[in-house]
């Protein structure tokens, strides 16, 4: 009798041990931790870390989430309360989420974007960075000069003598090559050149390429001292970076906003091309470095 008892508990306790393990890891943020999200790419490690830093510097509890997916998935956990907040980009909420037209004023797309994440989701936009992880054009500092290409317009009017590498969808979105191409007069490259996005940058240096796709804040520019090129006719909207958070949280938790906001205004360009590359060239990881920054800047 004791034994079969015995073989009756085990289950049942088994089975209790995993409720509650579901309930504190799926529970509101009431009196929990914090629970931080992050998409899947290097920068989004790097912030993502940053933000669960500064909260238990702060002295509240994160349960880190990061590394969920691309913008549907970390953005549908926001929404179902799955996590409480992450870094999103000013453009993406504008395009994929928000589905509006694209528009180039930092302060009209923040606006916009604030309005309807509040209005939608009950979602609030903490201060913006000022660095801008935009769609960009790149080239080698010498072959710009080389060709006297300062701007986009510039490489346009050189097109058919120049080799572009990017990503394949490049050639098909509505801010890639098509559009570049309705903004810009039509152009036609030499040619270009479809390859994975990790083999962009060493084809530029390499000269197998002349220009290429890029995103403003990627690590390579400053690593390889490359040029942008001056979007001079506002096709790619801005994408600056901020915390996304549930407003439930921001009432539950006094202070944390302003915890937040404290990290914005350092977050520039050149001081995300710099933290990129530490991770994508330099190997090192993302919270390793996230911590290094923080502890630099005196906010550890």
């Amino acid at each position: 009798m004791k034994v079969l008892r015995r073989f009756l508990l085990l289950p049942l306790i088994a089975l209790l041990t995993a409720s509650l393990v579901v309930a504190c890891g799926s529970g509101d943020s009431n009196g929990s931790a914090i629970r931080v999200g992050s998409k899947d790419f290097t920068e989004q490690f790097i912030i993502g870390e940053m933000y669960a830093l500064i909260l238990e510097n702060e002295g509240f509890q994160v349960d880190r989430r990061l590394n969920l997916g691309g913008t549907p998935v970390a953005h549908a956990g926001l929404v179902q309360g799955e996590i409480d907040l992450y870094p999103e980009y000013t453009g993406t909420g504008l395009l994929t989420v928000l589905n509006l037209p694209a528009a180039s004023d930092q302060d009209e797309v923040f606006q916009t974007v604030s309005d309807g994440y509040k209005e939608q989701f009950d979602l609030v936009w903490l201060e913006p960075a000022p660095m801008n992880n935009t769609q960009a054009i790149a080239m080698t500092r010498q072959k710009a000069s080389d060709l006297g290409i300062r701007t986009i317009s510039d490489m346009a009017a050189q097109a058919s003598d120049l080799v572009m590498v990017g990503p394949p969808e490049f050639q098909e979105r509505e801010d890639g090559l098509p559009g570049l191409q309705q903004a810009y007069g039509n152009f036609q490259l030499q040619e270009y050149k479809a390859i994975d996005p990790g083999l962009r940058y060493k084809a530029l240096v390499d000269g197998d390429a002349d220009v290429t796709v890029a995103f403003g804040t990627d690590g390579e520019i400053s690593a390889f001292d490359l040029v942008l090129l001056e979007d001079d006719q506002d096709l790619f909207p801005p994408y600056q970076v901020a915390p996304v958070v549930r407003q439930v949280v921001l009432d539950e938790n006094p202070g944390l906003a302003d915890a937040l906001n404290t990290l914005a205004a350092r977050l520039t360009d050149e001081t995300m091309q710099q933290l990129n590359y530490q991770v994508s060239g330099e190997q090192q990881e993302p919270a390793d470095v996230a911590r290094d920054f923080l502890t630099q800047e005196g906010m550890l």
